[in-house]
């Protein structure tokens, strides 16, 4: 068979995918006959009230000399850490505002940053294409530092975001400007599974965010730079389980809602969006004009506790409260200021 042909062959095939592709969208469209607002309507739903003490600032934790590019909470919710580019994590009593722990990192270009579920221990990664975990138990060195106790090196991009598997703290999750995303073994510093890269069900552009489901660990989702989040099993690494279109951006943040059964999202369009495991289908889109008919980028999500209320970071500093069940923000004309707010953490709403 002649280049000619197969060139031929392979333009046909495309075509033919790209067809199927519509077709299965128009049919996902079909089928989707409401939406999450729609039925919360009908329900007879009620929007949420905030009184003025609310929603305030209790604490100010002051301390880093640089921008703060990532947070985690303990699963106790009574210490945080966080992830600076002046080169530190710093651990803190969010009771008391306090450091408890200043680690100063082998790389200061940091990205991530999280805490293992029992919060003995701490990782981070970044730019350096590593992910470096530090046991807080473990003693400081003669000038105080804090040494690494593990490096986790494998990927050939940065790291962008890291997340422990709930209720362990020997397996964490990384993904990377590499494509992949890897479930790592932090006793043995091996790789365990690599989802994407050579995979064709994997993506297809810079991983930037994953979230583990809390109801099924083995299940996480993850977003990306090809403007598309996926759902994987790390049981199955070879192909993703679910693909999520609907972003006409890079997809920045994922967050799995608290049913497990959900997830959200926050993209460069300036959209948040909600989608279903089950059916892959998207079942909102949250989205609010911002002064001056800008469309900033959605950094950073989080749901309160009953996943009632969205709270989404946006680039220009903007903090949005949403009901997520009705698509309206609290105070929209009165937006929360936070400048150059990258992470977001909301534990106890």
């Amino acid at each position: 068979m002649s280049v000619a042909e197969l060139k031929e062959r392979h333009a046909a095939a495309t075509e033919k995918v790209n067809n199927l592709r519509e077709r299965l969208k128009q049919r996902r469209q079909q089928l989707l006959d409401t939406n999450v607002v729609e039925y919360a309507r009908s329900q007879g739903k009620n929007p949420v009230t905030f009184g003025p003490t609310d929603l305030v600032c209790c604490r100010t934790l002051q301390g880093h000399t640089g921008k703060v590019y990532s947070l985690d909470w303990t699963p106790e919710r009574n210490r945080i850490v966080s992830a600076s580019q002046d080169g530190r994590l710093i651990v803190w009593n969010a009771l008391t505002s306090q450091k408890t722990h200043a680690i100063r990192l082998p790389c200061a270009w940091v990205m991530t940053c999280a805490f293992s579920p029992t919060g003995q221990s701490v990782a981070c990664g970044g730019l350096d294409s590593m992910c470096s975990i530090f046991n807080l138990n473990s003693p400081a060195d003669r000038d105080g530092n804090l040494p690494v106790s593990r490096t986790l090196g494998g990927h050939r991009g940065y790291v962008s975001c890291c997340q422990y598997v709930p209720d362990e703290d020997i397996h964490i999750i990384t993904s990377s400007g590499d494509q992949t995303c890897v479930l790592w073994d932090i006793t043995t510093g091996l790789r365990t599974s690599v989802f994407g890269g050579e995979f064709q069900s994997g993506h297809t552009a810079d991983v930037l965010s994953v979230s583990i489901n809390g109801s099924s660990s083995k299940l996480f989702v993850s977003g990306s730079c090809d403007a598309t989040a996926r759902l994987w099993d790390t049981r199955v690494a070879s192909r993703a389980v679910r693909t999520f279109h609907g972003h006409e951006g890079d997809v920045n943040t994922v967050k799995f809602f608290p049913d497990g059964n959900t997830f959200g999202t926050g993209s460069d369009d300036g959209t948040c969006r909600l989608f279903d495991i089950r059916t892959g289908h998207q079942l909102q889109v949250y989205y609010q004009q911002h002064r001056d008919n800008e469309v900033p980028q959605v950094t950073s999500i989080a749901f309160s506790i009953s996943g009632r209320l969205l709270f989404a970071g946006y680039k220009n500093g903007d903090c949005y409260v949403w009901d997520t069940l009705l698509a309206r923000v609290h105070n929209s004309t009165d937006p929360i200021p936070f400048p150059y707010l990258l992470p977001l953490i909301f534990p106890a709403l």
